[in-house]
């Protein structure tokens, strides 16, 4: 059974980022880019993971989302970078297209 579920925000032709859910709670972040043969990844964690449970974090990681999009590459070419913290905030320009004509 699954630990953890990853909902994707983004997907490009060569990225995705996904926010991964334990349960209820949200554990963090995974922005992940596709070169020729290689995967490089971005793990933001709200709060840190024992091993077991990161290692177990990483193997989903790679079996539900990275093996589907490229299923045949060297594994010692997925490289995952880990970091722990917190969301801040969240920024986006708001819509002005309800403005135009206004005065």
């Amino acid at each position: 059974m699954s630990q953890f579920r990853f909902v994707r925000l983004l997907r490009t032709l060569s990225s995705e980022i996904y926010v991964i859910w334990q349960g209820e709670q949200r554990t963090g972040q995974a922005s992940i880019h596709y070169a020729d043969a290689s995967v490089q990844a971005s793990l933001f964690l709200e709060s840190p993971l024992d091993d077991a449970l990161r290692d177990d974090l990483l193997r989903q990681l790679d079996d539900d989302i990275v093996h589907s999009y490229l299923p045949s590459f060297e594994r010692d070419q997925f490289i995952v970078t880990i970091f722990i913290g917190e969301e801040v905030d969240s920024f986006n320009y708001p819509d002005t297209s309800t403005d135009l004509g206004e005065n």
